[in-house]
């Protein structure tokens, strides 16, 4: 009797916290290491796909997995509705501060002393980054970067 090996299940895991391609391949080999997995991260669509036993590993260890490693997995649409409120909400408050500043810039009758104060004001949260937490990488190499790659 010949033994039927099981065909593996494929899996897509939308992943949280990465900020550059290490990262992704820091994932891919701790998903790599579990029995029965071959994954593959993509860092542009910050998606991991994964081909997995079933009998010897779920979907809940593939997250575990992910998430022991220092990032956030889920199953796609889980949780989108909280990021599209999210981005909806700073699309309004991006509009709304916008439109003044707009107005002030481009119509000179509006302008009055110190109107570029006000426009700094409308402009500084709508050109917030959009998630605080992703830019930390970068703000800590422009903090620490050297002034010239030139030999001394």
């Amino acid at each position: 009797m010949a033994v039927v090996s099981p065909t593996p299940e494929r899996v897509r895991l939308a992943l949280e916290g990465m900020t550059c391609a290490s990262c992704a391949t820091r994932i891919e080999r701790k998903l790599n290491k579990l029995e029965g997995v071959q994954a593959a991260v993509n860092y542009a669509t910050e998606e991991a796909t994964v081909d997995y036993d079933p009998r010897r590993i779920g979907v809940d260890d593939l997250i575990g997995a992910v998430e022991a490693a220092g990032y956030g997995a889920a199953l796609p649409g889980m949780g989108e509705d909280e990021a599209t409120s999210g981005l909806r909400l700073r699309l309004v408050v991006a509009a709304v501060l916008t439109a003044p500043l707009a107005a002030l810039a481009l119509i000179p009758p509006l302008q009055f002393a110190g109107w570029e104060w006000v426009a700094l004001a409308l402009a500084t949260p709508a050109r917030s980054p959009p998630c605080p937490g992703r830019w930390s990488p970068c703000s800590s190499f422009l903090i620490r970067r050297p002034t010239s790659r030139s030999a001394p």
